[in-house]
């Protein structure tokens, strides 16, 4: 068994002697591995000329909830709903923008959709993001084809046909261009990436994209409370309407009899009326006016702190290569390849006479 092994063990002398053969095998084919570089740099610089350059837009935020325990609060609702005012919003939050959630809200249909359906203006022209995605993504060359979809383009309030394409884009912006996601698990920041040919286009969709996230998000969040204000506000306007009209009657009562007749107490009674009336309205406007404050407060505790920390600036960054840098890495490969080739090549001829 020793006498195998040894029979096995490459020497050192036997090492430098098969070095030395691939180098001349090598250097007989100097030619070939001279067209390889030449070819793979032209390889490369064509590649580099030729390939479309893609953009890539990032924006990030953060997003923070103010919402939480009512604190004291929530001891004043009771008094609200004396007027038929809900504030039991208090304290709640709203479970559609909790965890993960937000990224697949980011990447719903809804709000692509309208982001895509936004009117934008890019170099000083209006247009609607959609008819942009369509030529930068290759649509618009395959739709002109179709005599169902030639020459046809995204309006606004537009149904139908323009349904279902809108569709084809959103699954290919979810599937080619959108990538959403938390760097950091332990923190609330999201990150937002749009990748396309169309550098302005991955800017101002992006952009707009999380523009509809922040306005829904705001809306949602603000809705019960931005209701009841607008309610309070609404009766307290009202009712100090009315106390304004009791003490103007209660005064034109008074002009009208200056020097009343004690002893006609009829012609006091119309002004007693006027300011009983203002003495009540008075009070009630005391307690909207009071429950109009804490309708306020309680907006500003619900209202969202959403901040964005890097938006997208012109001009993005892209994936091209540089022609010196195409040509360079295409050589470089080409050769690298070539003489892979002829190594191998001889290491396998080598092995076969080993074993004849």
């Amino acid at each position: 068994m020793e006498q195998d092994q040894a029979n096995h063990q490459i020497t050192l002398n036997e090492l430098t002697n098969k070095v030395g053969e691939i180098a001349h095998y090598l250097k007989s084919r100097y030619k070939i591995i001279i067209a390889a570089f030449v070819i793979g740099c032209v390889a490369g610089l064509a590649y580099s000329l030729l390939k479309d350059k893609e953009y890539k837009a990032e924006l990030s935020f953060v997003l923070a909830d103010n919402g939480g325990s009512g604190g004291g609060l929530s001891a004043y609702a009771g008094i609200a709903s004396q007027f038929g005012i809900d504030l039991g919003g208090i304290g709640e939050s709203n479970g559609l923008f909790k965890g993960d959630n937000i990224l697949e809200f980011i990447k719903s249909r809804r709000i692509i959709s309208e982001a895509l359906l936004s009117d934008v203006t890019i170099n000083g022209k209006s247009e609607l993001l959609a008819n942009r995605y369509a030529e930068a993504a290759g649509f618009r060359r395959d739709w002109d084809k179709e005599p169902e979809t030639k020459s046809f383009y995204f309006r606004k309030d537009q149904h139908g046909l323009q349904d279902s394409l809108i569709q084809v884009l959103y699954l290919h912006i979810l599937k080619k261009a959108l990538v959403v996601a938390k760097p950091d698990k332990k923190l609330n920041i999201i990150k937002v990436t749009t990748r396309s040919t169309d550098e302005l286009f991955a800017k101002a969709f992006t952009d707009e994209l999380i523009h509809n996230v922040m306005t829904f998000y705001v809306n949602t969040k603000t809705k019960k409370e931005q209701e009841n204000l607008d309610i309070l506000t609404h009766q307290v306007d009202s009712v100090r309407k009315k106390l304004y009209d009791a003490l103007g009657g209660a005064a034109e009562a008074n002009d009208n009899n200056p020097n009343p007749n004690q002893a006609r107490q009829k012609l006091q009674v119309l002004s007693q009326r006027k300011r009983v009336d203002a003495q009540v309205n008075g009070k009630i406007l005391e307690e909207l006016v009071k429950n109009q404050e804490l309708a306020r407060i309680s907006l500003r505790k619900e209202m969202p702190i959403i901040q964005v920390i890097d938006a997208p600036l012109l001009p993005l960054q892209n994936n091209a290569i540089g022609p010196i840098k195409g040509a360079v890495l295409g050589a470089l490969l080409f050769t690298f390849l070539t003489i892979a080739f002829f190594m191998l090549k001889v290491l396998l001829r080598s092995m076969n006479s080993s074993h004849d």
